[in-house]
This record gives structure tokens, C-alpha cells and sequence, in this order.
């Protein structure tokens, strides 16, 4: 059984003016749009941080620096990743903190000149809320050996940490990385003393995390990029086994580990660990040969069906094959003296190679749901032995595994699923929109170990806090497992974990809940597992109590007298070509998968990168290829006999605003209304823009205005084909084609917001847009959702459901939490205003909250429960 190693961060290096002549000579020339690409090319292409250096003797540092994170605000693709912004000059560090939006990270402070310039940087850095690189650098210089790298960083964790109050969490330790095989014998040992000097410093400094620039231990092999990745790849392997958590590394550019021809991946090996004297030489006298090295293609053959049964189990189980998975199973069967034996011995087998090879990052989520594919077609088949002769079989734990009550998305617990079980963990996994009540009696009635619950709409949230009290109030002492995608570390600790006090865990991702449940299971390390979780929560919350908004709320007096102000006397609203509804009933899967945004697609399979790229991915393109490939085979499965079948429909109305709401007429009249859509305005002071609310784009009373709503689903039959899979003991296809009918209804939201613009409203008829340009929304007008940044409030839903009837015309529906059945769906607004754009609400006061209960008529408290997430203040119990 594996344990999942720690996800290791990316930090991007080619927006670095002293590591990128390209980037150098933008920015010398002045081209900082062309220089924006470079940053985007870098989160593309799987960079989970950026570092952002203007150190450069002809430059103004300082200028070049805020004019490039200022652009970079307005870039949504760039600044979703965090900023390190790294100068050796604390004026250029400074200017760049006061640009930079959400937690900076300032690369870097260090003891080379002394405590006071240390203590006053930390202070200001603690004061912005960034985290912090800190070099093993003191007064006598860099730290060569484990012991100077963890003396040093020691003596600057207590400076920040017990006299400054700084959050261990936000320091990032960089104990030097230097070259190694350079002839020089008191570098030999360079690799090692990182290994080992961070091996004691995450043991003894809690919660603080470890960097460094990994390109440098190559150095000695500039100019041979196929030995120097490999030194790369090797060096890492060892470093984050030992506790490395971020780096400085082109991800493009690494060489994956076991794909390293053995003979250079052990002369690497040797150099890195030091194994003896001659290691730096025979590498030198190695590397020429390698210089031109491409990999072989990988050539499938039947090589291994010749092999013992119990390795061709393994393979097929490692390589996802089930062509010849009953015949093995039964060959197996009958060299055993009972069927279950099967299952516990060389299946177990193979899935603990799985397990630790996805564990050790040498498997992608895609190929391990293939794995357990292989598996479930091996149990199906000695099922019925087993049955007739009554035989149970053991498994390493038992999870209960459900989606919460209102909430039908479930992609991310299949997936989480699926891992556990290919570590053989039983999963009894209750499906969508499951009571409290059901989840606990089913944990009672079988006996489980370990509940896990799973959500994706905001009120899904406030559903396991119920469930947290729930199982405080009868008494239960299992673990509680939290996940989902509206879900944090931040909620749990704040909202959940107080509730129930037997054990509250969040997972952020399918790799990590291996490692989290084998924890949990383990009688020597499910206590200490649990302390430092509750430790880490109480720091958690500590944080948030302390947290002040990095802008100050206004009443919402002053925000509506900050509101938007468009020139209407100068601006003719369009006038729709077709008012009233429409329905789309046969709008064929060809015609919307050329509005497919794919990157998503591979970020459901936890594969990283932006499409088309990742198709040519050194280390994911072969798997993101064939998943690719596997999607596009059930679109067309789909299309030909018509098992999915995409609906829609969209309307469009008269209307006006009155205050921050908008009145939907029943015609040109204006008399009647069929509609309020009421919505929320930004509450947080601006100085340079307005206080935002949707209402603004929509025109006063006296000036003919219109909004437009829709909703769509990929089809309804989504969860009968799932199911279909599922009987079929093919978890692989009941995920893809969740995820296939996903992107189907984002295309189709795409599709006919096209079709509005330039048919139905009418007001770009002549917009000529590829699909790259429409995935980056260069249109005129916005389709805000509610339950998103610009309209938060789940139930505005209900709105759009009255105003086209969608559930008698298109079989959509609504849970009791304003979740959309079938999960594949979209539904939202559409405003046509040339100046419309999104925005998020964020955080709003209890004045804007009173007014908003009684213009949506809702009571106080259900108006603070649907808009939980965004409230500036704690509600009264």
C-alpha cells in the first residue's frame, strides 16, 4: 500500500530577466505585451508560481517591476497562480508587494547583513500578508553542509516565528542548491548535504516548506540538456522524498524518472547521492553519448504474455489492459487452492504497484482509473466462485463516500474512489444528493471506519457542517473526510472541525487521500496524524480571526453613490430580432464540439497544462494524448447512436433596473412584470473604479432595455450511461462520459450565447470569433451564473426556471439546494452591454444583506445561509 507524496510546486523561471535573454529583451525594448505571453506561456504550460525578476543593471528595476504586475492584475489566466516577486532590491520588492493581488510570495530575506535588516524586511512582509523565501545565507555566507543550512534556518525560523509573530506556513526555506560533478571533490558532496539539511529542517521546523533553484546542481553540464534533465529529474526524486515542496524548474523540460535509460539514470544516481569517489567522472566520460539522446518510441508488443500469470496480472493491471483479463484471472484461479486467493494475492499484488508507483508520480489519474478498471472485470469475474463458496475476502478499511444532501456533482468523489479502492480500500459510495441521516445509518449498518463527504455548490458547505454536528450529537468516533471543490483547509477548519471533535480532514485532491485515509487506518499513526491536523486548523483559524480586508467595506450608501455610471442618454440599447423563448432540441454533438474548451477537461483527470499543448507535454502528453483520444471516440459513440442528447433554451425580455434589481417585463408595454432579478453590489472601498452591481448594465425605466437568461445540459441521460459503466465494472467510461456530457453543456452555453449575439439579439451579427477567442470571452456582452463571483446567490436560480419554464420544456431541475440536475448544466444571464464584464461581489456587510432579504424575499437568516461565503461579518448564531 502506497503512501501519496506531497504535491511538489512548480515556480515558473522565464519571467526573469537574469534567466531569459527572450524575456530580457522584451522588457529592455519595452514590449510588455509580448512579455505578458511569456507569463502566460508559463502557466500554460503547468507553472504553479511565477517568479518575476527586473534585476538588470540598464533597467529601471523599480518601474519595470509595477508596470509589469500592474499589467499582469488585468491578465485573469496569469494572475490565477500566485506572484513571487524576487529582487535583490528591497525598494524593487517593496513596490512590487503593493501591486500584487491575493498572498505575494517576496523571493527572498536572509541573515547575510545581520538581524535588524532581516527583522525590519520580515515585519513588512508579515504586514502585506506574503510569504517568504529565506535564504541559508547569514553572515559568513552561504550554507554549504546540512549543519549550516539547518542552524541557519533555525535561527531565522525563531526570529520570525517566535519574536515576530510570523506564520510558520508562510516561510519557505532555500538551503542552497549547488552544482555537482564539477572535478572539484568538495562539491561531490553538494546534493546530499540538501537532501539531508532539508530531511531536518521539515522534522524540526514545523509547517515550513522548502525551495530552491534546481537548474543549479546541473550547472557542470551546461550545453547537454539531456543529461542535465535527467540530473534534474533524479535530484528531485530524492529532494522531495525528503521534504522539497516547491522549485524553480522548467516541468517542460524534465525528464520523467523511470523513462531515463538505466545505465544514465544510474551513473546520475551516483553523482547525486555521492555514492563514490569516481561517480562526477564517469558521468563526464558518459554524457557525450546521451548529448542527442531522444526517447524511443515505446514499441507494444506481446512480449509479456509469455510471463508468468501473476506478472501478466501486474502488467495488465499497471498498463490498464482488459483484453486478456479473464483468461489470466482463470489461470490464476486454478493455481490456487481458493478463488478469494486471486484477489488477495497477485491482483492485491499488481494494485499495490499501482499504488505506489501513482503515489511516487510516476502514474497519472487517468491511467490509475484504467488500472481499476482491469481490477473490477478481475473481481466480476471470480465473483461467482467466491459466491458459491461463501467466501469474504479483507480489505485494508471501510469509507462511506457520499455526495451531500441538494448536491448532484460527483466526478471528484468517483475519482477519489477510485483510488482508494486501487489500495484496497472498500468504497461503498452512496452516489449524489444523500441525507445526513442515510450517510451515518450506512457507516452504523456496515461497520465502516471513515465517512467522506464530497460537494461542489457553496450550499453543499453549510450541508457538512450539518453532518459534522450530526455525528457529534450520536456519538460517532470515526473520521471525517472533507472534499469537493467549493471546499478548503480554510472552511473545514473555521466551520466543520469545531463541530465534531473525533477527527476533521480536508482533502484537496485524489492524490493525497491515499496517504490522509492510510493514516487515519493506522493504529501508531492516526493520533499524531490527527494532533497535527488539529494543530495545523487552530493556526488556521487564527489567521482567519486575524485576517483585515486587504480594502475596507462602505455602507451600501456609499457603494450604490459609487455605482457605475453608463452615459444612457448617448447609448441605444439593442433590440432582440426574436423576443420571447426558444428551445434547442437537436443541436447535433458534431456542431458543439467545435466549441469545446478542453483544458478543463484535462484538469478533471489531474493532468496539468493548456490544450493544445499538453498533447506535446514531455512528461503528460502521451497520457493527455490518448485521453484525448479516448474522449473523442465516445463523442462520436454518442453522436452515431444518440444515447446523449444536449437541450437548451434561452429567452430574452424587456426589462429595466430599479436600484441594484432588474424588472423583467411580460412585453414592450412594461407594465407587468414577470420577473425581479435581484442582485448584490460590490461593498468594499474603490477609488479608482466603481462599485460594481449587474443592475448597472441594464438601462433605468424611460430607456427600452431587455436581459436574456438560458439553461442547457449536456443531456439528461448522463447519469443512466454512467450507470451503465458502472454495471459494466468500468469505472474509466462512467467518469469520461460525466466528463465528456460537462464540456458538452459548457460548449452548448458557448453555442448559443453565439447564436444570441448574432440571431436571436442580434447585436454582433457580423462577429467572426475562432474558438480561442471565444473561450477568452472577446465578445460583447457577459452570461454571469448565479452561485458565481458577479451573482452569488443560489437562488436566483429558481428565477430562471420560472422565467422559461425549463423543467416542463427541457426536463432540467432544481435540488432542494439549487444545484442543476443533471450535473452537466449551465444556466445564467445575458447582458448586452458593450461595457458589461465580470467582477466578483466578494465580500459584503450585513446592511446590503438586510436589504437584499427583503428584495428577494427571503428571511435574514436564509439570506445569510445562501450568501455564507461572502459575508464581511459573523452572523448571530
Amino acid at each position: 500500500m502506497s503512501q501519496a507524496t506531497a504535491i511538489f510546486t512548480n515556480v515558473g523561471e522565464r519571467t526573469n530577466v537574469t534567466g531569459s535573454a527572450r524575456f530580457k529583451r522584451l522588457i529592455m525594448e519595452g514590449d510588455y505585451e509580448t512579455a505578458l505571453e511569456v507569463a502566460r506561456e508559463q502557466v500554460e504550460s503547468g507553472a504553479q508560481v511565477i517568479d518575476i525578476n527586473m534585476d538588470e543593471a540598464m533597467l529601471d528595476s523599480k518601474a519595470a517591476m509595477v508596470k509589469f504586475l500592474n499589467l499582469i492584475a488585468s491578465e485573469p489566466e496569469i494572475s490565477r497562480v500566485p506572484i513571487m516577486v524576487d529582487s535583490s532590491k528591497w525598494d524593487v520588492i517593496e513596490a512590487g508587494l503593493k501591486c500584487i493581488q491575493g498572498k505575494a510570495i517576496v523571493n527572498s530575506i536572509s541573515l547575510k547583513e545581520g538581524i535588524e535588516p532581516f527583522v525590519r524586511q520580515a515585519k513588512i512582509i508579515k504586514r502585506f500578508g506574503a510569504a517568504v523565501v529565506v535564504m541559508a545565507f547569514d553572515e559568513k555566507g552561504q550554507a554549504e553542509t546540512a549543519d549550516r543550512k539547518f542552524d541557519i534556518c533555525e535561527r531565522s525560523y525563531r526570529i520570525l516565528v517566535d519574536e515576530l509573530g510570523f506564520p510558520p506556513e508562510d516561510i519557505i526555506f532555500d538551503p542552497n542548491i549547488f552544482a555537482v560533478a564539477t572535478g572539484i571533490e568538495e562539491h561531490d558532496n553538494y546534493a546530499v548535504e540538501f537532501i539531508e539539511g532539508t530531511r531536518r529542517i521539515k522534522k524540526h521546523l514545523p509547517y515550513c516548506k522548502i525551495s530552491g533553484g534546481v537548474s543549479n546542481v546541473s550547472f557542470s553540464f551546461r550545453g547537454n540538456n539531456p543529461v542535465r534533465e535527467a540530473i534534474h529529474s533524479v535530484f528531485l526524486y530524492h529532494a522531495i522524498q525528503a521534504g522539497m515542496d516547491m522549485g524553480i524548474v522548467n516541468a517542460g523540460q524534465l525528464a520523467v524518472y523511470d523513462d531515463i535509460p538505466e545505465e544514465l539514470r544510474n551513473a546520475v544516481e551516483d553523482v547525486i547521492l555521492n555514492r563514490d569517489a569516481g561517480a562526477g567522472e564517469r558521468l563526464v566520460e558518459l554524457a557525450p553519448k546521451y548529448s542527442g539522446m531522444a526517447q524511443a518510441e515505446k514499441v507494444e508488443d506481446l512480449e509479456w504474455r509469455s510471463w508468468p500469470v501473476a506478472k501478466r496480472l501486474e502488467h495488465a493491471l499497471v498498463k490498464g489492459i482488459t483484453e486478456y483479463i479473464d483468461e489470466d484471472t482463470e489461470a490464476c484461479r486454478l493455481s490456487f487452492a481458493k478463488p478469494i486467493e486471486v484477489i488477495e494475492g497477485p491482483l492485491m499484488d499488481g494494485m499495490n504497484v499501482v499504488g505506489d508507483l501513482f503515489g511516487a508520480g510516476k502514474m497519472f489519474l487517468p491511467q490509475v482509473v484504467k488500472s481499476a478498471r482491469v481490477m473490477k472485470r478481475a473481481v466480476a469475474y471470480l465473483d461467482p466462485y467466491i459466491q458459491a463458496e461463501k467466501q469474504g475476502g479483507s480489505s485494508a478499511g471501510k469509507i462511506v463516500m457520499a455526495t451531500v444532501k441538494g448536491d448532484v456533482h460527483d466526478i471528484g468523489k468517483n475519482i477519489v474512489g477510485v483510488v482508494l479502492q486501487c489500495n484496497n480500500y472498500e468504497v461503498i459510495d452512496l452516489g449524489v444528493m444523500v441525507p445526513a441521516e442515510k450517510i451515518l445509518q450506512t457507516a452504523i449498518d456496515t461497520n465502516a471506519d471513515i465517512i467522506g463527504l464530497s460537494g461542489l455548490i457553496t450550499p453543499s458547505l453549510d450541508e457538512m457542517v450539518h453532518v459534522a454536528k450530526e455525528m457529534k450529537r450520536r456519538g460517532f468516533e470515526l473520521p471525517l473526510l472533507i472534499g469537493g471543490a467549493t471546499t478548503s483547509k480554510a472552511h473545514t477548519a473555521v466551520k466543520i472541525e469545531p463541530q465534531y471533535d473525533k477527527g476533521v480532514v480536508y482533502v484537496n485532491n485524489a492524490s493525497r487521500a491515499v496517504g490522509v485515509v492510510s493514516s487515519l487506518l493506522s493504529k501508531t499513526q492516526k493520533q499524531p496524524f490527527l494532533e497535527r491536523v488539529k494543530e495545523e486548523y487552530v493556526v488556521v483559524r487564527d489567521q482567519q480571526a486575524r485576517k483585515k480586508p486587504r480594502t475596507k467595506p462602505v455602507s451600501i450608501e456609499k457603494a450604490r453613490d459609487n455605482a457605475l455610471a453608463l452615459d444612457w442618454k448617448n447609448y441605444t440599447p439593442p433590440v432582440p430580432t426574436k423576443l420571447g423563448i426558444t428551445e434547442f432540441r437537436d443541436v447535433p454533438i458534431r456542431t458543439l464540439r467545435k466549441y469545446i474548451d478542453w483544458t478543463p477537461f484535462f484538469m478533471t483527470w489531474s493532468l496539468a497544462g493548456k490544450y493544445p499543448r499538453i498533447l506535446s507535454d514531455e512528461i503528460v502528453g502521451e497520457e493527455a494524448t490518448q485521453l484525448f483520444n479516448d474522449a473523442n471516440t465516445m463523442l462520436e459513440t454518442l453522436e452515431k447512436d444518440g444515447s446523449l442528447q444536449p437541450l437548451g433554451v434561452i429567452g430574452l425580455f424587456p426589462a429595466n433596473r430599479v436600484g441594484d434589481d432588474i424588472e423583467v417585463y411580460t412585453d414592450e408595454s412594461r407594465t407587468e412584470r414577470l420577473e425581479l432579478a435581484c442582485h448584490l453590489r460590490q461593498q468594499t472601498e474603490k477609488t479608482d473604479f466603481a462599485n460594481y452591481c449587474l443592475s448597472d448594465f441594464v438601462a433605468p425605466r424611460g430607456t427600452p432595455d431587455y436581459l436574456g437568461a438560458f439553461a442547457v445540459t449536456g443531456g439528461l441521460e448522463e447519469d443512466a450511461l454512467a450507470d451503465v459503466f458502472e454495471q459494466q465494472q468500468d469505472d474509466y467510461n462512467k467518469i469520461m462520459v460525466k466528463a465528456v456530457a460537462d464540456r458538452l453543456a459548457e460548449a452548448f452555453a458557448e453555442y448559443l450565447h453565439e447564436q444570441v449575439r448574432k440571431v436571436y439579439w442580434g447585436y454582433a451579427k457580423d462577429e467572426t470569433l475562432s474558438n480561442e477567442e471565444l473561450i477568452r470571452e472577446n465578445y460583447q456582452g457577459i452570461r454571469p451564473a448565479p452561485g458565481y463571483p458577479a451573482c452569488p446567490e443560489h437562488t436566483e436560480k429558481q428565477k430562471i426556471w420560472d422565467l422559461l419554464d425549463v423543467e416542463s420544456r427541457i426536463g432540467m431541475k432544481l435540488t432542494s439546494s439549487y444545484a442543476m440536475w443533471p450535473g452537466a448544466a449551465v444556466s445564467g444571464w445575458y447582458f448586452s452591454h458593450p461595457d458589461s464584464k465580470y467582477f466578483a461581489v466578494a465580500s459584503i456587510q450585513q446592511d446590503q444583506v438586510k436589504d437584499y432579504a427583503t428584495r428577494a424575499n427571503l428571511s435574514l437568516a436564509e439570506a445569510e445561509r445562501w450568501l455564507s461565503p461572502n459575508l464581511g461579518y459573523e452572523p448571530d448564531a
